[in-house]
């Protein structure tokens, strides 16, 4: 079984099904014959760019990032902030974003795709995302982009 094959089987059940889990994502893969563990999906899930997020019905499933130029890429970013963020809050280094839930992953990957040289990466869960940034005066950089953005929504 070769990656890019497995890969494009991921991508066509994500896109044409709602996976909720990663043991559902399991289980359709094996249906359409392809073994693989936990970790592997975990690897794919990463690689290309897999997250959850609520569709249009408002259930929550997995969906493919899709590429996108970086002007569109910033002003999503900008639009997600105002809509999913509640507060920021800067830690020497470090930004805390809290969203409404089941927003942090995609924010994250958002955030994660923007390539910021302000920002090292993200560690993002159900409504938290922590944004590392290689030093202080960066991080008040990324505060104050995201603060400034949230408070002209409130």
């Amino acid at each position: 079984m070769k990656k890019a094959d497995r890969q494009k089987v991921v991508a066509n059940i994500i896109e044409t099904q709602v996976v909720q889990t990663q043991d559902q994502l399991l289980q359709e893969l094996e249906k359409a014959g392809f073994q693989a563990t936990q970790a592997t999906v975990s690897r794919d899930i990463r690689e290309m760019r897999i997250v959850k997020s609520k569709d249009s019905t408002g259930i929550s499933r997995y969906t493919i990032l899709k590429n996108i130029d970086e002007e569109k890429l910033t002003d999503k970013l900008n639009n997600m902030v105002k809509e999913v963020g509640i507060s920021v809050t800067r830690v020497m280094f470090m930004n805390v974003i809290k969203t409404l839930p089941s927003n942090g992953n995609l924010l994250a990957a958002l955030i994660d795709d923007a390539n910021f040289p302000q920002v090292v990466g993200t560690v993002a869960g159900h409504d938290t995302i922590v944004v590392i940034s290689p030093d202080v005066e960066s991080a008040e950089w990324f505060y104050s982009q995201y603060h400034d953005a949230l408070l002209k929504t409130k």
